[in-house]
C-alpha cells in the first residue's frame, strides 16, 4: 500500500470519528450523560492515536524497521 493511500485512510478515520465529539460538545446538556463514556474512553483515545500516528508515525516504524542485534 502506497504511503498516499495510507495517510488518506488515517486522515478520513480521524475526521470520521471527530463527528461523535462535535455532537458531544454541541448537544443540549440533558442528553450528555449518554454520550459522555464513548466519547471520553472510545472517540477520543482512538483520534488521538490516530493524530499522533499521522504525526510521528515515521518515528514508530522506523525504531520497529532497525533490525535487533542477535544475543549469542
Amino acid at each position: 500500500m502506497k504511503e498516499t493511500t495510507k495517510r488518506a485512510i488515517f486522515r478520513t478515520v480521524h475526521l470520521i470519528l471527530a463527528i461523535p465529539i462535535i455532537g458531544y460538545i454541541y448537544s443540549p446538556f440533558e442528553v450528555l450523560p449518554g454520550y459522555a463514556f464513548p466519547t471520553r474512553f472510545v472517540f477520543f483515545p482512538a483520534i488521538a492515536l490516530s493524530g499522533l500516528w499521522m504525526w510521528k508515525g515515521h518515528v514508530v516504524r522506523r525504531l520497529f524497521a532497525k533490525s535487533r542485534p542477535e544475543l549469542s
